[in-house]
């Protein structure tokens, strides 16, 4: 039941009680989301306040999770907390949530490594909402193929393919599409915007979707027509390729961020284009966008079975092309699997 993520987050964190009021944390322990309310655990139990707003719908959502619902008190939530030990995430709270909370309690305790660690290895329901979210992202993907037209501009082509993730049972985007034609692409997080499409130009989106509260994310690269002008990219997405699926046959439990991160940038750097590979192989995946682990040159972190993130090598030519290959992917049973995998050799539409 949802409460024993309560339970095991409170229990870590070793004070008298639990407070949590961000929406992607509460979200994670009660499995509904609100714009407003705080989950409130201590060793006799866990309850969710919220206003009015929220009371009806959480109350019907909560039932039989092992979590009461409660409205706010006249006091408001701070009015709930008073305690010696309080533990809260405080890489979520602002100044004045701190200041307030510290008023209430003697000491604050930061349980945000207890989440990190509890959200970093999904449970099986997790793992299933996150293999729907990738699984609507494909479907959208593939089927926005045919609706890449010259002259479209790259803000009608995101929202063509955020309307099919939509159609397709998404409740929204993971974040905002980053829809890259021709130069464009060369940015790795480019501002999607009115660039038209042209024949010949390299096209680059990443995308993902939200399905059950949970993430997915995806990143393809191709070409819009053929001009014979892509001797050199079509080499470059052959390595970014090579290096993805490296990764994927590769990375196994047990490894550190930092070698999972090494394997592919390996692969590019044997084929000297290390230098234009700008940011780390991935990140968690899972309520948030970006979680645990790290999949980065410096990154500690020990990949585990059950954790899922991407796996996405590129490589960047400042003013003329980049490359991006990613997929969302979980490691099952000592190995990489793929979660979004839909087509990864060069399309040319």
């Amino acid at each position: 039941m949802l409460v024993e993520r309560c339970k095991k987050i409170f229990g870590a964190s070793g004070a008298d009680k639990l407070a949590v009021t961000s929406p992607d944390l509460r979200f994670y322990l009660t499995g509904f989301y609100s714009s407003d309310g705080m989950v409130l655990a201590d060793e006799k139990g866990a309850c969710f306040y919220t206003d009015a707003r929220y009371l009806e719908a959480a109350s019907a959502a909560l039932s039989g999770s092992g979590i009461a619902v409660a409205p706010v008190p006249e006091g408001g939530y701070y009015s709930l907390v008073g305690c010696k030990k309080l533990a809260v995430a405080l890489s979520k709270i602002t100044a004045e949530e701190y200041i307030a909370l510290s008023s209430e309690a003697d000491a604050l305790i930061d349980c945000t490594p207890a989440f990190t660690e509890a959200m970093g290895v999904k449970e099986d329901a997790e793992l299933s909402a996150i293999e729907r979210s990738c699984g609507i992202a494909d479907r959208a993907f593939t089927d926005m193929l045919g609706a890449f037209k010259e002259g479209m501009s790259e803000n009608d082509a995101a929202a063509e393919l955020e309307y099919r993730m939509r159609r397709y049972g998404a409740s929204g985007t993971s974040f905002e599409t980053i829809m890259a034609f021709g130069e464009g692409s060369s940015v790795p997080h480019h501002e999607t915007g009115e660039r038209k499409l042209k024949f010949g130009d390299v096209i680059l989106v990443d995308f993902g979707c939200k399905w059950g509260g949970y993430c997915s994310d995806c990143t393809r690269t191709m070409l819009f027509g053929d001009d014979k002008k892509h001797g050199e990219f079509k080499k470059a997405y052959e390595k970014v390729l090579a290096a993805h699926m490296a990764a994927k046959e590769r990375i196994v439990p047990g490894m550190t961020g930092s070698q999972a991160d090494a394997v592919a940038r390996g692969v590019l750097k044997e084929a000297e284009l290390d230098k234009y590979f700008t940011h780390s192989l991935g990140h968690g995946i899972g309520v948030n966008i970006h979680e645990f682990p790290r999949l980065s040159p410096k990154s500690c972190d020990i990949l585990k079975d059950g954790m899922v993130f991407s796996d996405e090598p590129g490589v960047y030519f400042e003013g003329d092309f980049g490359i991006r290959i990613e997929d969302s992917v979980a490691l099952k049973d000592g190995r990489v699997i793929s979660l979004t995998d839909s087509d990864k050799n060069l399309i040319i539409l």
